[in-house]
Order: structure tokens, then sequence, then C-alpha cells
């Protein structure tokens, strides 16, 4: 399953979601030896540090001033010395000119619970409501050193809790804890993008780090404390920190990159942070603006395996290089349904299409459980790696099976000609209708079977089209993204014409008790699900057809079926 060293052409039409880089006409895959990836070449010329436009003051709503206004009504009723901040992504995305409600607030001399007792003791002084306070526990197991308090001020919520200081003692990866000053706090966060303050109380932007403001105008993602120090802290920020720097478009800092990649963080990675958190930031990668930056820069830096672990012993095996070829398939689904539309797709659907195409190559890896069953390996990525929903794992699964058999349909489907195809279950059934017919059975017990998520089957058969038995020869040859559109169109608008879309709610003109006395038989059972089976079929093949004229069908298959005995 390995690449070849020939570079993989995608063409293309379509720009990325960045409004500064011009329109891209074609994208080449190159093999890098350093890093042992194939490099992306819209994806380099994007890695270039521009320059970012950056507000020097923040502006604030109308509601982020009544919630502000409220906060410091708390500190003055009880004449608190407290200096109220916001932190972290708020400012980040202020600075920046976009919106954001997600506030967190960092308290200088309290915690984060006890402040917020003190704002429902002024709620009940002023005779308002007091507001629920719940209290999320700090973990330093899984890197969590902070006690977070949450209420809802004017119906949003916000988060409380206080600056940090941490010491660690030698050969422990758990600090103690104290508090700090917002100096401190400032150098032990993520990124210097996110260490900026806003102090309420005064009103200004506070850049304790020194670089904040410099970073983000100059697009970079960069530690405010050397980067091995930062990630061993959190190795969850590394992940953030290719969040981030997909999102936005801006570079990572080569240290940065350097320690990202570090053996002793890569462990961290795997054994001191929860997989729920793991999963929560790929998920926000896929759910963001440049999915396929993110899970690049993964590969980039040799985190693949690490974020998406696999079992032990697979069958077949997975093969060297893997990994290359899943950012492949996921490169060109992301180039597909840019020239498609993404309205075609809602959010999840998009969501679920990126995976789908991201574990292509491990569509049929299975692996044995300590039950001696066979799981495909996809699951347990799903459900093991990322923890995420049974039912994603279950989803993605169905996707690769349906966009399978949409490959074998797709002849069928597009052809003028009575393409050969496997249609012995039809003649056994007296079914003998026409071609377009026979086209409208197939695909609608498909699309049956799939339902709503149809089109992104169809979406990731396009990348398998035609069939072949090793997959670096289709991705090998030139990608031709017009081509595959084409293919997406007809098969859609032959679909369409035949108005199977939402087929999946068509209703059954006989229900099993009108089968089991047009058949004679007494009791329920696989008869009377083979003959549902048939019923629907009949049904798909004659969209008019009335009941009555199913059951003369049946009366008819049944007299044949008779004389034939």
């Amino acid at each position: 399953m390995a690449l070849t060293s020939n570079a993989i052409r995608l063409t293309t039409f379509a720009s990325f979601h960045l409004p500064s880089f011009p329109q891209i006409k074609s994208l080449t895959l190159v093999p890098t030896k350093k890093l042992g990836f194939f490099r992306t070449f819209s994806h380099r010329t994007m890695t270039a540090s521009m320059p970012v436009q950056v507000k020097e003051k923040i502006d604030l709503t109308d509601k982020e001033k009544k919630i502000f206004d409220r906060l410091l009504h708390v500190i003055r009723h009880f004449k608190l010395d407290t200096q109220l901040r916001v932190a972290g992504g708020w400012v980040r995305d202020k600075l920046l000119g976009k919106d954001c409600s997600d506030i967190d607030i960092a308290l200088d001399d309290m915690l984060g619970r006890e402040f917020c007792e003190k704002v429902n003791e002024y709620l009940s002084h002023v005779g308002e409501e007091k507001q629920g306070v719940g209290v999320i526990q700090c973990n330093p197991d899984q890197s969590k050193h902070l006690e977070t308090a949450r209420m809802r001020i004017l119906d949003t919520w916000i988060d409380f809790v206080n600056l940090r200081s941490e010491t660690y003692v030698q050969n422990s990866r758990i600090p103690t804890m104290k508090f700090g000053t917002a100096e401190e706090d400032a150098y032990r966060r993520d990124l210097t993008i996110n260490s900026m303050f806003y102090n309420i109380n005064n009103d200004s932007v506070e850049d304790l780090t020194g670089r904040g403001m410099s970073d983000l105008k100059s697009g970079i993602i960069v530690t405010p404390l050397p980067p091995k120090t930062t990630f061993l802290d959190d190795p969850l920020r590394v992940l953030r920190a290719i969040r981030f720097g997909a999102r936005f478009g801006f570079v990572l800092d080569e240290e940065l990159k350097t320690a990202a990649a570090d053996e002793e963080v890569k462990a961290a990675i795997a054994d001191k942070i929860s997989r729920e958190r793991i999963g929560h930031e790929i998920d926000l990668m896929l759910s963001g603006n440049q999915p396929v930056k993110a899970v690049t820069y993964i590969c980039d830096l040799q985190l693949f395996c690490v974020v998406f672990c696999l079992p032990h012993i697979s069958e077949p095996a997975v093969t060297e290089g893997y990994d290359r070829l899943c950012v492949s398939y996921m490169d060109a689904a992301w180039n597909v349904l840019q020239l498609v539309g993404f309205s075609i797709l809602t959010d999840e659907q998009r969501r679920l299409y990126l995976y789908g195409s991201l574990f292509l190559p491990l569509r049929n890896s299975v692996y044995i459980d300590n039950k001696s069953k066979k799981i495909p390996v996809v699951s347990s990525i799903f459900r093991n790696s990322l923890k995420l929903k049974a039912s994603d794992a279950d989803t993605v699964i169905n996707l690769h099976g349906a966009s399978e058999r949409f490959i074998s349909l797709i002849p069928f489907m597009t052809s003028n000609g009575d393409t050969k195809i496997v249609q012995t279950d039809l003649v056994e059934e007296n079914l003998d209708v026409p071609l377009p017919s026979r086209r409208r059975i197939l695909a609608g017990l498909l699309l049956r079977q799939i339902k709503e998520f149809w089109r992104v089957a169809l979406l990731i058969s396009t990348l398998l089209y035609p069939k072949v038995d090793n997959e670096e020869v289709l991705l090998g040859r030139h990608f031709d993204l017009d081509q595959r559109i084409d293919l997406f169109r007809k098969v859609e608008s032959f679909i369409i014409d035949l108005g199977l879309d939402n087929v999946w709610e068509m209703k059954p003109l006989l229900d099993g008790k009108a089968i089991m006395n047009i058949v004679q038989l007494k009791t329920g059972g696989p008869q009377v699900r083979e003959w549902q089976q048939k019923v629907l079929k009949w049904q798909l093949a004659h969209p008019c057809g009335t009941a009555d004229e199913c059951l003369d069908w049946i009366r008819e298959s049944q007299a044949k079926r008779a004389k034939l005995v």
C-alpha cells in the first residue's frame, strides 16, 4: 500500500479558504525524505509568513459590556482587590476582529468557585435569582491542573479559574500548584497567541510574554516557554498548536516542530492524555476550515500512529506508508468537495466524509478481539483511539461498504446499454422488468441502506473508481478532479431523475399481515421477511404501482412457482 515515488498530481480549480492566496490550478504531492511524507504543494506555498490584520484595542459588544459591568459590580460591592482578566482564545479572536462567546476569566486572589459564590451573594442582594455553579475538578494525571467553576451570567456561560504557578519535583510529571501572578500564568499557557489577557478592571490588553501580539501579527505558532517544556506539561498542546496553525494558516515554529516530534513528547501524548481529549481535538480539526492541513501536520510530525492508534495485529497487515496514503485520500476528498460545493453536505455529513476518506486505506483491515471476533480496524480507531461515538464508527464503516457497492453500480447507472451486472436475484423473483426499472431497483436498495448519507458514499466512491487491485496505481497516476466531479454529477442526476432521493422514507405497499394472508402463512418469520424484500423490489420497479397490483403480482408469482413444482 506504500505510495510510489512518482508525484501525485491533483488538478483543481478550487481555492483554499484563505482569501490572500491565489486560485490554485493544480496540486502536486511530492515525497519528502526528511519526514517521510508527501507534502502537498499548495500547503507548502501557504507556509510563508504573512502579516495578519490585528486590532490594537478590543471592541466589546453590548452584551460583553453588560457581563463585565456585572462582574465589576460584584468586585465593588464586596470591596475586593481582585483583578478580573479574560484569558486565552477570546482575547486572540477579538484582536483578530472575530466574535467569540467562549469567555474564560482568570482570578488573581481566589478560586473560581469562591468568586461564583460572591456573584450569587450579590445577586441575592440585588433581588435577582441565584445561578447554579458547576465545578470541574482538576485531574493532574490527565494534565488537567486547574479547578474550573462555571456559571451563567446574563444567559452566557462563563468559566472562572485562578491564575497559576507551577513547580515540578524531579522525576514527577505532576506539578505543585499555587496561586501565581498574571505573568507566571501567561508563560504557562500553550501558545503566545493564547497567552494574552484582557484586564476587565482597566479595559486593557496585557501581553505579558512580550510577544503574543507580534506573533499574532506575524502569523507564527510559538510556545511561551521552550516548547518541550510546554508540551510535557500538557502534551495535548501539541495538537492544539497544530489545530490553531491550520485554522489560522499560521506557520509552526521550527523549534516547536522539533519538540512535537520528540520521542518523549510522543510517549507523553500516548500515556498522559485521555483519549477523549485527543478525540475532541481531532474532531475540532476535521470540523475546521483547513482539515487537510491539520492532518498533514500530524503526519508531518510523525504523530499519525500516536493519534490514530491501530491494533497490534490486523488482517491484512497494515503496510508501511499507510499514513501517507490516508492523508492523500483525505486531500483528494477535500478537493473534490470544494469543486462540488460544500452546500451539498451538512456539517455532520462533511465531518464523517472526511473521516471516511482519511481511513479509506484501512477499510478492509480487521483484528481479532479477546472474544475471537473480527472487528474492523476503523472501528477500533473511533472507539479506542479517539473515544468518539460508536455511531460515528458504524456510519463510516457503512460509508465504506456503500462506496464499494456504488463502484459496482456506477457503470450500470451511467451507461446507455444493458451493462453486464449480476441480476440473478431479480430473475428468481420473476421481476422481468426493463433496464431502467432494474437500475431503479439496484440504486434504490443501496440508498435505503445508506439513507441521507448516499451523497457522502457516492463522493467517496469517486475517489476509488475505477476499482484497481493496487491503490498506489490509482493515486499514483494523474488524478483528474474534473472527471471525478463529472462522475458524481452523472450518478447524482441519475438518482434524482428516477425520484430516488429520500427513497428510504418510502412506505411499503403491503405489511406483513397482508403478505401472510396472500401467501397463506400462519406465522411470521424468514419467509415473510423474504417476501417483504421481494415486495420492496417490485415497488421500486413500479413506483406508481398500487397495493392491489402488487397483490396480483404475488398471486402470479405463486402460480408460476406452483407450475414449476
